[in-house]
């Protein structure tokens, strides 16, 4: 059994999306944009991030996979959900819950890119540096992080604890953490 301590308080994380979302606001004033939630767990970040974007604000969604049900990336990356919209011309933010290796969301903006959108940007509630294989430019962060498995607000350890309102760290039962 894991345990599971909180690394991100529910406050720190509606403050802080308020924040990207006023910055969004102000940076495409006027404009209207798309914004294309990778599945599954960005799009708890999403929805409180569009409720606080003052703007036209138009969502999309991809599934992506480069994930088992183990703790790292596989490498091997898969479309299993295409958008339903054009990106063609479009204001286009991804919206993701973390960024580690980088492999999936490189793949992603690539594909995207190639669909000529208006203007494309990225935005990750949880950013992992130390962790990065391939750079992608992140236009928006929520948090930087060290090098911890973590989960809630969309983030999962094997399909469980999207719905915790933080932040959290895994940690198994003999204390280690799971990285």
């Amino acid at each position: 059994m894991e345990k599971i301590r909180v690394m991100i308080s529910e406050e720190e994380v509606d403050k802080r999306i308020r924040e990207i979302g006023a910055e969004i606001t102000e940076k495409y004033a006027g404009k209207e944009i798309l914004l294309i939630c990778v599945l599954r767990g960005g799009s708890f970040f999403m929805c409180e991030l569009a409720k606080r974007i003052n703007l036209d604000v138009k969502i999309d969604f991809m599934s992506v996979s480069s994930y088992g049900g183990g703790t790292e990336s596989s490498g091997h990356i898969k479309i299993i959900k295409d958008l339903e919209e054009s990106v063609e011309n479009r204001n286009v933010i991804v919206v993701e819950d973390i960024i580690d290796s980088g492999r999936t969301l490189s793949h992603l903006l690539e594909l995207l890119k190639s669909r000529q959108p208006a203007s494309l940007a990225l935005c990750t509630l949880l950013d992992k540096p130390d962790r990065r294989v391939v750079e992608v430019p992140v236009d928006y962060t929520g948090f930087k992080i060290e090098d911890y498995f973590v989960v809630g607000y969309g983030l999962d350890y094997d399909q469980k604890y999207r719905n915790l309102p933080f932040i959290g760290k895994v940690e198994l039962e003999d204390n280690s953490i799971l990285k």
